[in-house]
């Protein structure tokens, strides 16, 4: 096999780093890596051109994600066919293994495309699980998973909201004078604010408690009368579930007391993997992407400056992760992050 010419990039520490970060981003980056991996774009003018570039021969294996066994008893010839330039061969088996798997990046833009490259067409695409995100009466913020059922029946003294099946995930609004009651399989789930996951089917209900905490019952008949003493209350399940703990209840042979465990921080990322949505850009301009977040966050982005708002980027991020993006156009187009109280992120030209 003939040795890379010298301009190539096979013993270039910046091409090395790239290509390990194209695997990284393609299986997912934790908040701490996406912070690294903006800090890495920003240091070295090489390390985005070497990122486009590999981004741009990963792009050519997308094809094996949809490649099945099944589709055709014969090789299709043309599934990698090679473009007018051929593609070299000697960085493409460390690639291939990972090939099925969705393509997930997140990149700096700027990077010059190589010669006789078309430009990069602008382009937004939002990979949306099959969760719906509702707005209730009292502005708390429900998100259903795909077959979750809800009622909700707000009053003077009460919210309460009753999940028939499914699993749903609860940002609630605080409102000492109003508890927030969770019912699923005679179990309520007490909450004032606070942010908490519940999973119910037939055979038990799953209760995580990302923020704040929660106090597990028995269903109680009616609805608490305003400043009703505690000990008026039905006797807890579980008196307090934390932040970070999950407590599951069984439907199933002999009645138990709740099972308590403290989750990591990947176990809750993994239980609450069904809510996150990617955004990916393609030669966006920074306006279009603002617009995309705004949607779906409480934390909202301005760009007042139009020069600012035409500059275009490539990344892939989490519908969640403001931050992240905040930090990343910080780091990486001379911008400067102005924050208004605890709901808007004024960005501009750095000074």
């Amino acid at each position: 096999m003939p040795k890379p010419a010298p301009d190539d990039f096979s013993n270039d520490r910046a091409a090395d780093e790239a290509a390990a970060w194209v695997l990284r981003c393609d299986r997912g980056l934790t908040p701490g890596e996406q912070d690294d991996f903006s800090q890495w774009l920003a240091r070295d003018s090489r390390h985005r051109e070497q990122w486009a570039r590999h981004r741009r021969h990963w792009a050519r294996l997308a094809p094996l994600a949809q490649w099945r066994p099944e589709h055709s008893a014969r090789p299709n010839p043309d599934l990698l066919a090679p473009a007018a330039r051929p593609m070299s061969r000697w960085w493409l088996a460390p690639l291939a293994a990972a090939a099925a798997v969705v393509l997930l990046l997140a990149l700096r833009s700027g990077a010059p495309p190589e010669a006789g490259s078309p430009a990069p067409v602008a382009s937004t695409v939002v990979r949306e699980p099959a969760s719906t995100r509702r707005i209730l009466e009292d502005g708390s913020l429900v998100e259903l998973n795909r077959g979750a059922v809800l009622h909700q029946a707000f009053t003077a003294t009460a919210r309460q909201v009753r999940l028939e099946r499914g699993e749903a995930h609860f940002t609630v609004i605080k409102d000492q004078a109003r508890p927030f009651i969770v019912t699923a399989g005679g179990v309520d789930v007490w909450a004032v604010g606070t942010a908490f996951n519940v999973r119910f089917d037939a055979a038990s209900l799953e209760v995580l408690v990302t923020e704040g905490r929660v106090r597990l019952s028995e269903v109680r008949p009616t609805p608490p009368a305003p400043h009703e003493p505690a000990a008026s209350l039905p006797a807890p399940l579980v008196p307090a579930l934390n932040a970070g703990q999950r407590a599951v209840v069984s439907f199933t042979g002999e009645a138990h007391p709740p099972r308590i465990a403290t989750l990591t921080a990947g176990e809750i990322e993994r239980v609450l993997a069904w809510q996150h949505r990617m955004l990916d850009f393609t030669s966006a301009p920074l306006a279009e992407i603002v617009v995309e977040f705004n949607r779906r966050n409480r934390v909202q982005l301005a760009v007042p400056d139009p020069e600012l708002a035409a500059v275009r980027i490539s990344a892939s991020f989490r519908s969640d992760n403001v931050e992240g993006f905040v930090r990343l156009v910080e780091l990486g187009f001379g911008v400067q992050a102005e924050r208004r109280g605890e709901t808007e992120i004024l960005l501009r030209k750095a000074p």
